[in-house]
């Protein structure tokens, strides 16, 4: 803004200090100070990015400048358009330089405007008049410095708020990966070890009551034995996972069937898949949530609803991924809220709907359009198909 009002006044005035000018030597030396102020002022004003760090690094540039302009002063006269440019001094030495840079070009710029009125100005001319733009360059003097300071301090607080903003991103980021590690260690190694702990104290009462029963006891054992040896490849598989690069989609339909047969092979509980239709590939990531959810829906249904089957349907309706996990168990008891669960300590059906949450998806639990049971329903946005 500056350099363009500078522009401005110097092209109005130009022709001024031309006529003004002395023929000859002066002509020239009036003109060549016109065409570097103009230039230097034009070049800062179009690409101040690129010349400006040149001007705040070296302050007889703008020395120089001022004594081309008072150069143009003497010749076009302190009437002219011309003597408003040097009040444009003081305020870019303020801006640029701090109040320090500002007093001294407010000084020199004030002598010289002394000195013009002196030497060219008309003997009616007042003493208040001589004075005005004097002290219009002690003002703009200090309001640059004024504008320095607070430019520099809104400097200041846009770093703060940028630094305070970053490591709240970062403890935002902390607390998601801690929340997501929670939910991983609830849903796979925490139920293991769980189950190890029941069995091993089923051993130890079966060896404290029939110790002349050595093949319950073998049996028992043996059952503790796998079941650490299952928590030891969850652990494992959990770090992986951590630590895998992932492939860019996975089938999760695919997956969903092998969660399923497992399942059944492992609690003996009869579970049964039906793909509705195709799916299209996901991200690893979201496949994972997917997945995770509706394993942790089977694994209540076998802990804690005992049904006598669970069902699993998967597919796309529309523009939604419905995966379905029901059980024919006794359901959920009536008024189940996530804050009696979060405070009663079970964690399963919070970590559910935070994994849901994490990929966008929607999760419902109750019995839907059955008489009985309970039905876990997620359904997940896909994105618009392509025609």
């Amino acid at each position: 803004m500056v350099f363009g009002f500078r522009l401005a006044m110097l092209a109005l005035s130009a022709p001024a200090a031309l006529l003004n000018a002395a023929p000859g030597l002066g002509t020239r030396l009036v003109g060549a100070a016109v065409v570097v102020t103009f230039i230097t002022s034009y070049a800062l004003f179009r690409d101040w990015e690129r010349f400006g760090p040149l001007l705040l690094r070296h302050p007889t540039l703008l020395a120089l400048d001022t004594l081309f302009g008072a150069l143009l002063l003497v010749s076009a006269g302190p009437d002219t358009p011309l003597a408003y440019v040097s009040v444009c001094t003081p305020l870019l030495a303020g801006i640029a330089y701090g109040y320090r840079a500002a007093a001294v070009f407010a000084s020199l710029q004030s002598l010289i405007l002394l000195l013009v009125y002196a030497t060219t100005a008309e003997a009616d001319t007042s003493l208040a008049e001589k004075l005005l733009l004097p002290g219009f360059c002690v003002i703009t003097g200090a309001g640059g410095s004024a504008l320095r300071n607070l430019v520099l301090r809104f400097g200041a607080a846009t770093q703060a708020l940028a630094e305070t903003r970053a490591r709240l991103a970062a403890t935002e980021a902390v607390a998601a990966e801690r929340a997501r590690l929670a939910r991983e260690m609830h849903d796979s190694v925490a139920k293991t070890l769980h189950g190890v702990a029941l069995a091993a104290d089923g051993l130890a009462a079966t060896a404290a009551t029939t110790p002349q029963n050595p093949a319950l006891i073998i049996q028992q054992a043996d059952l503790v034995a796998r079941a650490s040896r299952r928590a030891a490849t969850e652990s494992r598989e959990l770090l992986v996972d951590l630590r895998r690069h992932e492939t860019p989609t996975t089938d999760v339909l695919k997956e969903l069937a092998c969660r399923t047969a497992d399942f059944t092979t492992r609690t003996g509980l009869p579970a049964t898949y039906q793909p509705t239709s195709p799916a299209p590939p996901l991200p690893p990531a979201v496949t994972r949530q997917l997945l995770s959810i509706a394993a942790e829906a089977m694994e209540n249904a076998h802990r804690h609803a005992t049904p006598t089957s669970v069902d699993v349907r998967a597919g796309v309706e529309g523009d939604l991924l419905r995966i379905s996990v029901y059980d024919d168990g006794r359901g959920l008891p009536p008024g189940t809220t996530l804050e009696q669960l979060r405070k009663a300590g079970h964690f399963g059906l919070i970590g559910m709907v935070e994994r849901a949450a994490s990929v966008g998806a929607r999760i419902r639990m109750g019995r839907g359009d059955h008489s009985k049971g309970t039905e876990v329903l997620l359904e997940l946005p896909l994105a618009p198909r392509r025609t």
